[in-house]
């Protein structure tokens, strides 16, 4: 009767483990990429090779879980690090859960509400339409649009909607947190989008406060510096920030094409140091074709034009490809060319291939990197 009693109490605990288990998951996962770049003309110098990390994904590894409350409803939370794979420092800037940071509740109903360090919905929405899900090479240069996800977000609230007949919308604050200047530092996102088949749409809007100069020093904001290059560096003391983008792409069979189009007002007041807000104006252009179920080869093209407090022009081209070598290890080769002309608000443009803001010290710079990925 003993061992009768004993059998069944761990039949019963193994019961229990698998229900809880069911009930609630925490997974780790990550990425590591890695690679040896080639930049020509960086700083003003003609030749560099360098190591390079997070070049095809962000170098990360991170712990997302879900618990389920009852009623349709489940906690949700998301901690991801990422991390420079040649020097093995925490990235960006030193943070511990630098990429995302939240906790959540989700359900059928009412859609996704998170709370945390958070990607903004334009980012959410129109990122995967374009080039950006292949590499960083492919957005404008600079990223001074928020194309390759430099900036996120502190602080932040965020729904994301339930689908309603392919579409699928987004709302984001974030709080800036300053003492008596409530929206000082603050930034607020919409984005909406459409999937129907082979079509997928994307739009949406961000604004982001650069600081209140009476209660606080511009670029004291719940977002992270967008001004990493001399594409827009002249900026730095705008008042503001805001990013209108739309994107769309279209699959046909093992080829994927899509278009994209942001507009980006860098606004000036009394305490900025240039006198005309500068607007920029981009279009973007992609196709990708998978061409066996291991390989896929993606070119592209960004057109920018800046105007107001000064005038640039900038054409970048980009070609990509990669190669799997198991479900979850692959090689990739990549490179990008970037040439400029007119004034940055600094002097003459300088050439910047997509977010790895190096500067060219010259009006074209050329980039190209081989490397090896593997996720978990």
């Amino acid at each position: 009767m003993k061992k009768l009693a004993i059998s069944m109490m761990s039949v019963g605990l193994c019961g229990w483990a698998l229900h809880a288990h069911a009930q609630s998951s925490v997974t780790l996962y990550g990425i590591v990429d890695a690679g040896v770049a080639y930049v020509h003309n960086s700083g003003g110098a003609s030749t560099q090779i360098r190591f390079s990390s997070s070049n095809l994904s962000g170098s990360e590894w991170g712990l997302k879980g879900q618990e389920d409350l009852g009623g349709g409803l489940a906690a949700v939370f998301t901690l991801e690090n990422g991390f420079d794979m040649g020097s093995g420092q925490l990235q960006p800037s030193g943070r511990m859960f630098g990429r995302q940071a939240f906790v959540g509740v989700t359900g059928a109903r009412i859609g996704t509400l998170t709370l945390g360090r958070q990607y903004d919905p334009v980012t959410d929405v129109v990122q995967p339409l374009t080039g950006d899900q292949f590499s960083g090479t492919f957005a404008p240069p600079g990223d001074f649009d928020n194309y390759d996800d430099s900036a996120r977000f502190n602080n932040a609230v965020k729904w994301v909607s339930p689908t309603w007949a392919g579409f699928t919308g987004e709302l984001m604050y974030a709080f800036g947190g300053v003492a008596g200047a409530t929206g000082s530092g603050a930034a607020y996102s919409g984005a909406l989008g459409y999937v129907n088949g082979p079509l997928s749409l994307g739009a949406g809007v961000t604004h982001l406060d650069n600081g209140n100069a009476a209660a606080s020093a511009r670029g004291t904001s719940a977002a992270d510096s967008l001004f990493n290059s001399s594409v827009n560096a002249a900026y730095a003391t705008a008042r503001s920030v805001t990013i209108a983008r739309a994107g769309g792409q279209v699959v046909l069979g093992p080829v994927t094409t899509g278009a994209a189009y942001s507009f980006t007002e860098y606004a000036a007041d009394a305490s900025s140091s240039f006198n005309r807000s500068e607007k920029f104006n981009n279009a973007s252009l992609f196709a990708l074709w998978q061409i066996t179920p291991a390989v896929q080869a993606i070119a592209g093209y960004n057109y920018t034009a800046s105007s107001g407090d000064s005038s640039a022009k900038y054409h970048q081209f980009n070609l990509g490809v990669d190669y799997s070598l198991s479900k979850r290890t692959d090689v990739y080769a990549m490179a990008g060319y970037t040439h400029a002309s007119g004034q940055n608000g600094q002097g003459a443009a300088q050439a910047v291939v997509g977010s790895y803001d190096i500067d060219a010290g010259r009006n074209s710079q050329a980039l190209a990197i081989v490397g090896l990925r593997q996720k978990f």
